[in-house]
């Protein structure tokens, strides 16, 4: 039976073989892992450390990660991190007296590797890494091409004074956005001008006052980019508490298409992020570095696309 169900060199009539499978699956037979690490010294047990289990996009991406280590016969064990160095540490030790094959690291906060991994000898690799994303084994956001694609929008639709609600200083995305919002400009013919340029902590209210500070501007802005959704949110709230109309008279867009953006009124035109497939690709990173299939090299990164809807005044889908 188990030269059957194990695809043995060794010989089965074929008839034979169907008959076994067939019945195998009937009683709900499932390989003996143990069994089955013994023979190919691996344990098809992956570690996943995420920094915090309950953000937003985290539960997105480990789903990604799980689907795709299911297909090779993979499980997936989370741990969350607490954005603490000695609980990942810990969280290491424990994958590693279980003999994991490898561990992924989801959203993390801590600003370098940590050298356990490194000492424990096992492949591992980032998704959706917050601080010093430039790691090889790294599977990230294209931020700079996003927001790019946000402002190459509202300049196509007219708009000539557009502003920029960036997310706090020190955060790679924010860096990257900010690049990407100037890239954009450069690229429309627009100059940059720093008065246009605010900064939030990607909460509502900080979107809410930056916008209340645009506004008050000689030349206030036609339309207004947020680097997330939750501050596109609060400058929509600024410009309607102040007399005026989105997109009638300034145009929003957002980013990251959290589901506030489908729902909000009016809805929020946005770059959404391919979460789910970021996690299915750092997946599919570590179990190729598992196998050998692939040597370290340049970070993976995952570009996002626009989504058009009422916020920023152009047709649907356009």
């Amino acid at each position: 039976m188990s030269r059957a169900l194990n695809d043995s060199n060794h010989a089965v009539n074929k008839d034979t073989r169907g008959r076994i499978i067939s019945l195998a699956r009937e009683w709900g037979y499932r390989p003996n892992a143990i069994a089955r690490g013994l023979r190919t010294d691996r344990t098809f047990t992956v570690g996943i450390i995420a920094d915090s289990i309950s953000s937003v996009f985290t539960p997105i991406i480990i789903r990604g990660i799980q689907d795709q280590l299911s297909q090779r016969g993979y499980l997936g064990l989370v741990i969350n991190g607490d954005r603490d160095r000695s609980v990942e540490t810990e969280a290491i030790h424990q994958f590693m007296s279980r003999s994991i094959d490898g561990v992924i690291f989801v959203e993390s906060w801590l600003r370098g590797p940590n050298p356990t991994i490194d000492l424990a000898g096992r492949p591992y690799v980032f998704v959706q890494r917050l601080f010093g994303s430039a790691h090889p084994n790294s599977v990230v956001i294209d931020d700079r091409h996003g927001a790019h694609l946000a402002v190459e929008h509202l300049a196509k639709i007219g708009h000539r004074r557009i502003a920029f609600i960036n997310g706090p200083k020190g955060w790679d995305a924010s860096a990257n956005r900010l690049d990407g919002y100037g890239e954009a400009l450069n690229r429309a013919g627009l100059a940059f001008n720093p008065e246009l340029l605010k900064e939030g902590d990607w909460e509502v209210q900080s979107g809410y006052r930056a916008a209340k500070k645009l506004l008050t501007l000689p030349q206030p802005p036609t339309a207004i980019f947020a680097a997330n959704d939750l501050m596109a949110l609060g400058a929509i709230y600024a410009i309607e508490d102040s007399g005026m109309r989105v997109p009638e008279d300034i145009a929003v867009v957002g980013y990251n298409d959290r589901e506030i953006a489908s729902i909000s009124r009016p809805t929020i035109t946005t770059v959404a992020i391919p979460f789910y497939d970021m996690g299915r690709v750092s997946a599919k990173l570590l179990l190729n570095l598992i196998y050998h299939e692939v040597e370290s090299g340049e970070p993976i990164k995952m570009r996002g696309k626009l989504i058009v809807r009422e916020s920023c005044g152009a047709v649907k889908g356009h």
